[in-house]
């Protein structure tokens, strides 16, 4: 192994098996339900690869050994992180367990949802009953969202968004339904808050408005990170990567910091790498999508929304959004494969329907059913 002093290096989980053998063969991924055998580890030289190796889970600690303090240090921390079980999201009297797949339901208010919700603009009681549908179709969040960030998509003012979901979430106050808001806005997320939403998913990692830490930082619910390359006002700016998976893991760790340093606790994070936000190609998603679980490195749940994503009709004869159900619910499993704690959806019920038949397999695998 002959790395320069500047080599940056990871450790991604790999080697994926059906059960535990021993402790020093193998080990768990993040606390949930999937096991593995080897490390991949990467190392980039100036954001290029410079270098991959696989090494047994066994063998890690003297292959970290060989290297300086440094990059040893790093890779030590990354494993103890992709291996460290990841506390439940607490949100007031609600909790969810992170030890497997849940599924978030999109519930978008808005003119052109893929979601259903443009059926109910503006009438709230018919968004909470679709809401409710959602969660007995399987959903474990509701994520609201009162504006599009879709390619090309015109900006909603403050006052519209919070007339489209305010009514919805108050309408929904009592159903005992875990809610997300998305949003960019800290006075959308501050009055959404206010009103009974329990998480809030910003697609902007909170880079949009320079208020947006400083509200979150008074309050105590979960937030999603999500990784775009552009301008903090366009999420979809098209970006030149050295590598997708290790250029996007830097991005997440920097701002997963940056919002620590802040004064927000890391166990309220969540990252999600952004399939589709600002990844020019194909082959830049399916490079984020077969490397997934390099991200428990950052210790944080996993959010991924790969629903009805441009992803699938690269892959299938230019489908349209009404025809990516079935490429939706492959992503959702290679997904659930991967580790990651949150898969965020519009086909509901299909989509909890797989993953539990897939949650059914790991438990049994394990001995647990």
């Amino acid at each position: 192994m002959n790395l320069s002093p500047s080599a940056r290096l990871y450790a991604r989980p790999t080697g994926f098996i059906d059960a535990p053998t021993d402790g020093e063969s193998c080990a768990q991924l993040a606390g949930g339900l999937q096991y593995f055998s080897l490390w991949e580890m990467l190392a980039t030289e100036d954001g290029r690869p410079a270098g991959r190796w696989l090494v047994p889970v066994g063998d890690a600690r003297n292959w970290c050994a060989r290297l300086s303090p440094t990059p040893a240090e790093r890779l030590t921390q990354m494993m103890a992180r992709a291996t460290a079980p990841r506390a439940p999201l607490v949100m007031g009297s609600h909790s969810l367990t992170m030890d497997r797949p849940n599924i978030m339901a999109i519930l978008n208010i808005t003119p052109d949802s893929f979601s259903g919700g443009h059926a109910h603009l503006g009438d709230p009681a018919g968004s909470a009953q679709l809401a409710k549908q959602m969660a007995a179709d399987g959903a474990a969040i509701i994520d609201l969202g009162g504006e599009s960030t879709r390619p090309g998509a015109a900006d909603v003012s403050e006052a519209e968004e919070l007339s489209r979901i305010l009514p919805v979430i108050d309408a929904l106050r009592d159903s005992g339904l875990i809610l997300s808001l998305d949003t960019r806005k800290a006075v959308v997320m501050k009055a959404g808050l206010a009103s009974g939403a329990q998480i809030i998913n910003d697609v902007s990692a909170l880079l949009y408005d320079d208020q947006a830490l400083a509200v979150l930082a008074d309050s105590t619910c979960p937030i999603v990170l999500m990784h775009f390359p552009g301008p903090a006002q366009t999420p979809h700016a098209r970006d030149a990567y050295h590598d997708p998976l290790t250029d996007v893991y830097d991005w997440l760790e920097a701002r997963i910091e940056a919002v620590v340093q802040a004064g927000i606790a890391r166990e309220r994070l969540i990252a999600d790498p952004g399939i589709g936000f600002g990844k020019a190609s194909a082959a830049d998603n399916l490079r984020l999508m077969n490397g997934l679980s390099l991200f428990h490195g950052l210790g944080v749940p996993i959010l991924l929304g790969a629903s009805r994503k441009r992803l699938i009709a690269a892959l299938s004869d230019d489908a349209p959004t009404d025809k990516r159900l079935g490429g939706s619910i492959a992503l959702a499993l290679k997904a659930a494969e991967q580790g990651a704690q949150i898969i965020r959806v519009h086909d509901v019920y299909e989509s909890a329907q797989a993953i539990r038949i897939w949650a059914g397999h790991r438990a049994a695998a394990l001995g647990r059913a």
